[in-house]
């Protein structure tokens, strides 16, 4: 029976001693409640903060319930040669946790999840620190030596807040900027994503590895992406993937205009000409389709090759809308504006019923053309 007892006792002990008590739902003192908040970033990036949200109750916040700078605790570790900052909320430490590496400041912060402590300031900017301790109560055994960052924010005046709140305030496709509001003050903090671009390849590398990288759709906005932030040799393969890839590929002229884009994008112009020459004759490619090709290739500098196209385009589909309006287009960029009449006043002809837009135009374009102006 005392042996019994001793042990229970022992137990007891070491439960307090690691926090493996469970903890009572009673209200939380001083009615500070514990508040969760969470961003992504571009889709891609998370930022989650954890604090404890504490009322003014008619105080003076700054200056008052939580002085300027550094300050003395009286308990744990803080001291007056190892004064702490304040733990930028109430009870257990405030905390952030970052899914990717980040930017604060204009430094580097590595993904993880860290204390969070700040050192108001009269007059100045603001410290704000982000410490790899990050599970203490407070700030009473905070220490400089385990700080992973720490930045100067100007914080700014604000319409009164009762409640301590963190709030995101702006979103952008590569940062974010939260928050600190409490009484009169607020203190706005930019987070951006390290790398973006490295962020969102390998995001879309582990999708395209799983369940949405069955289809020929995802591999082909994944290629898209690619493309458009300079990664030409991923894009290349990812557009390959969705004309070719086993069981799912589709060679079809959306498939084959976008392993066309990328090629372009890589400098590889005879070869996205190639593969269009070829998208041309498959399923998906309308009139309005190879008209909308034309165009790019005018823009291009292409000139014979849009009227190339252009041609092809009116002879296979009869003269269908837009396809003499795209011949207009394709002898006025060579310069032979009499055919270029010609078509246009064909394609008058047939502008589809209901469209009030392009009969006006074509009349403005034979103006311009009978003027010796080109229409593109």
């Amino acid at each position: 029976m005392n042996y019994n007892k001793k042990f229970l006792g022992m137990l007891i002990l070491s439960l307090l001693s690691f926090g493996g008590l469970a903890q009572l739902s009673t209200p939380p003192g001083g009615g500070s409640q514990r508040s969760y908040v969470r961003q992504h970033i571009g889709g891609v990036g998370k930022v989650a903060i954890e604090y404890s949200s504490p009322g003014a109750r008619g105080r003076t916040i700054f200056g008052g319930v939580v002085p300027y700078g550094f300050n003395n605790l009286g308990f744990g570790t803080s001291s007056a040669e190892n004064p702490s900052p304040w733990r930028a909320g109430a009870d257990q430490n405030t905390t952030f946790h970052f899914s990717h590496d980040v930017m604060i400041g204009g430094k580097a912060l590595k993904a993880g999840k860290y204390g969070f402590f700040v050192a108001p300031s009269q007059e100045g900017a603001w410290t704000v620190i982000f410490s790899r301790d990050n599970n203490h109560w407070g700030s009473f055994f905070y220490d400089e030596k385990n700080d992973a960052l720490r930045v100067e924010v100007a914080a700014e005046d604000a319409s009164f807040h009762e409640w301590l709140t963190y709030e995101f305030i702006d979103r952008q496709n590569t940062s974010t900027t939260v928050a600190l509001i409490w009484g009169d003050k607020k203190l706005p903090i930019k987070i951006e994503l390290k790398d973006p671009v490295k962020a969102h390849m390998k995001a879309l590398t582990a999708e395209l590895n799983n369940q949405p990288g069955f289809t020929y759709q995802n591999y082909g906005a994944a290629a898209r992406y690619a493309s458009s932030v300079g990664e030409h040799d991923q894009a290349i393969k990812w557009s390959d993937l969705a004309i070719n890839a086993p069981f799912f590929g589709q060679k079809n002229f959306g498939t084959m205009q976008t392993k066309a884009g990328v090629l372009t994008a890589a400098g590889k112009t005879d070869e996205a000409i190639a593969v269009m020459d070829e998208a041309m004759k498959l399923p998906g490619a309308t009139a309005g389709a190879i008209h909308q090709y034309g165009r790019q290739l005018i823009t291009a500098g292409k000139k014979d090759k849009a009227l190339e196209v252009f041609k092809y385009n009116q002879k296979t589909n009869n003269g269908a809308w837009p396809t003499n309006y795209g011949l207009a287009r394709g002898y006025s960029a060579v310069g032979n504006y009499k055919q270029a009449i010609k078509y246009l006043k064909l394609a008058k002809a047939n502008v589809p019923a209901g469209d009030t837009v392009n009969g006006p135009l074509i009349d403005q374009n034979i103006a311009k053309l009978e003027k010796g102006e080109d229409i593109n």
